[in-house]
């Protein structure tokens, strides 16, 4: 059945794609009329019908609907207290837990809008986000980092310690407040990557978030059966999904640790354990379970859903998962969206025989009260076949970017083709290009950003960092695939005259400034930039990545000899970092180690080593130094040795069939 008022709605050739039938009624449970409700409001009802239900779960801790309600009412009387008001900031700086949630629905309770701040984030970033927003609050832990807590102080900022809402679970009498916010008003402020030097704010609201769920319902059924997991950063966008798909239909949240994020086989366990049935993954992140999948003994698993977002989806690497799992139990679904637009913009369901014939990063139809038109440099469509920028209109379309203007303009723009006053468009930046079957290529980016495991980074910025460096005369960012096929970072400068700068100088000024997902992995001196005739970088001419962000060149200081454990430790390290040398205190991560590369760095040292460890250690000990010397403090045991070489052989094992099985990439 067609939908008259969309068709009516535009003239004849500017709709990229037919859209599904309007969701005018979205489903049974509670979504019908979400159009004019709030989230608190959505929330509340879950609470009262749900009350003794568990609702958050975080290791050995479980709340229920009715604790968390309590909880987050009991916060909102005391950031009223401290201003918050509507469409005011609350910044949250907490490590992943059930007083992290609490404290996201007591500043909604209170009317205001949450500010995510990663745990994570190097001081420089955080001061950047909170000077920009000025929040009226900021949620913490009672010590913050004592860096933190002096710049604190000097902002104009009220520090509300989540510390003590412990007591909070057996406070009686708890009522819910009354309604604070309306539909229109602001939920959350996410910032991303800036082209300009500055991460950019993107101000979403409350209806943004809800028809989001209410547009998707009647092809997910989210319901009091299913369990979530909050995998991804509260400052990633996925987390909106993650943890609003659960509370506003009555299911149970799972808290993944940080440290069990980048594990993919605890992970694995814990989707197990848990009996996780809606799973949420970058396919970076997916791939990496298929592989733990595969070198162990499977583990009985609930899923009903596996749901892809964050960067283009490679449709042959799910082979193996279809060969295991079939295509419908649990079914796989790729979506593709971007913060501007409300996490998610279309839906495409996958079958198992696409992993042998889809050779292309499809990305399916809209989401129904969404539109996406593909048009030329003059803003017209363009004709099939063609490549044309995606644009993106309905009610995803966020409010706008905080503080900047100029930008507004350029990328929230009048939607001329909807017809509807006030209607905009949000120019993606994204390529498309639309097949004679009416499938929906996606293409990467026309502009300098990049997206690596999942997150959306502005060469720009990182490049407007670089710069910053004192002795940088020139200098510019792009993006490389290494010999692992994995996406980086490379860095690439010109000192000024008479300057040196080793990569370790540049690597240190980095990691007290960027978060670890944008820094360079690489930086390579050079005389001068290459330029092309009409001047501008020839990205095509810059040499193959050479210097690590910790690699210490032999002529900066002298050899140092190694132990045989410290030796082991090294060649892991160089070979999976793709560096010619490291040194025995030179940072993992600092040398440009991602969560996938400390993955096969922790397999291969524990076949290296023969015994098992968790790979927290390798967090806890970044540096070849301090790891070798916690992995011959005491030598395996015979339980260790015979589990890693079972593990070998089932990798082994694996990699045969992959090779063995046509189309599979290996």
């Amino acid at each position: 059945m067609e939908n008259d008022d969309v068709k009516n709605s535009t003239t004849e050739g500017e709709r990229l794609i037919d859209l599904p039938e309007a969701l005018d009624d979205p489903g049974k449970d509670g979504f019908a009329g979400m159009a004019l409700d709030t989230i608190v409001s959505a929330f509340e009802r879950v609470a009262a019908a749900k009350s003794d239900q568990i609702a958050i779960v975080c290791g050995e801790i479980r709340w229920t609907y009715g604790e968390l309600n309590a909880k987050s009412n009991q916060l909102a009387g005391r950031l009223r207290e401290h201003g918050v008001r509507t469409d005011t900031f609350v910044a949250i700086y907490l490590d992943r837990s059930p007083e992290m949630l609490a404290g996201i629905l007591g500043i909604l309770k209170a009317g205001g809008a949450y500010l995510p701040i990663d745990y994570g984030y190097p001081t420089t970033r955080v001061l950047e986000m909170l000077e920009d927003a000025k929040p009226v609050a900021i949620l913490t832990a009672a010590t913050p980092a004592p860096e933190l807590s002096e710049k604190f102080s000097a902002l104009s900022v009220s520090v509300v310690e989540m510390d003590s809402l412990d007591a909070l679970a057996a406070t009686p009498g708890l009522k819910d407040s009354p309604p604070e916010c309306a539909s229109e008003d602001l939920a959350y402020l996410m910032y991303t990557s800036g082209s300009t030097g500055k991460p950019k704010g993107v101000m979403v609201t409350h209806r943004n978030v809800l028809r989001l769920l209410g547009q998707t319902e009647a092809w997910f059924h989210f319901g009091v059966d299913d369990v979530w997991t909050m995998f991804h950063s509260l400052a990633f966008d996925f987390s909106v999904w993650e943890i609003w798909g659960p509370l506003l239909t009555g299911g149970r949240l799972v808290i993944v640790p940080f440290a069990v994020s980048r594990s993919p086989r605890e992970f694995y366990e814990l989707l197990s354990r848990e009996r996780v049935t809606v799973l949420n993954q970058t396919p970076s992140a997916f791939f990496m379970l298929i592989q733990v999948e595969q070198d162990s003994t499977p583990l009985p698993l609930s899923l009903r859903l596996v749901i892809f977002g964050g960067e283009a989806l490679q449709y042959r690497k799910l082979a193996p998962w279809f060969q295991r799992h079939g295509d419908t139990a649990p079914q796989l679904v790729n979506m593709y969206g971007i913060t501007e637009t409300t996490v998610h913009v279309t839906y495409r369901p996958i079958v198992a025989a696409e992993a042998e014939s889809v050779q292309e990063s499809l990305i399916g139809v809209p989401i129904p009260d969404m539109q996406l038109y593909l048009l030329d440099d003059a803003k017209k469509p363009v004709q099939e076949g063609e490549v044309g920028e995606l644009y993106v209109g309905g009610g995803g379309v966020a409010r706008g970017y905080l503080n900047r203007p100029q930008l507004n303009a350029e990328r929230f723009i009048p939607d001329h083709f909807a017809g509807a006053a006030g209607a905009r468009l949000y120019r993606t930046g994204d390529l498309a290009r639309v097949r004679p079957d009416g499938e929906v290529v996606y293409l990467g980016r026309n502009d300098s950003q990049v997206k690596i495991n999942g997150f959306r980074i502005e060469l720009g910025e990182v490049e407007a960092a670089l710069a910053e460096v004192p002795g940088v005369q020139q200098s510019c960012v792009v993006a490389h695939t290494d010999k692992t096929g994995t996406q980086r970072l490379a860095a690439y400068f010109v000192a000024s005259p008479g300057v040196e700068l080793s990569a370790r100088t540049l690597g240190e000024f980095f990691v007290a400034r960027m978060p670890a997902h944008m820094r360079p992995s690489s930086y390579t001196p050079l005389k001068r930039l290459p330029l092309t005739v009409n001047g501008k970088l020839d990205a095509a001419a810059l040499p193959a990545p050479s210097i690590g962000s910790g690699n210490v060149a032999p002529t900066d200081s002298a050899p140092q000899s190694l132990s045989e454990a410290e030796e082991q430790v090294s060649r892991v390290f160089m070979d999976v970092l793709d560096l010619r040398t490291i040194g025995p205190d030179d940072n993992f991560f600092d040398c440009g180690g991602t969560s996938l590369l400390l993955i096969s760095a922790h397999l291969r040292l524990q076949a290296h080593f023969e015994r098992l460890f968790p790979v927290t250690l390798m967090f806890e000990c970044p540096t070849v130094r301090s790891l070798a010397k916690r992995l011959s403090a005491n030598g395996p045991s015979a339980s260790e040795k015979n589990a890693v070489q079972q593990q070998a052989q089932k990798a082994r094992g694996a990699f045969a069939r992959a090779r063995a099985t046509k189309g599979v990439a290996s």
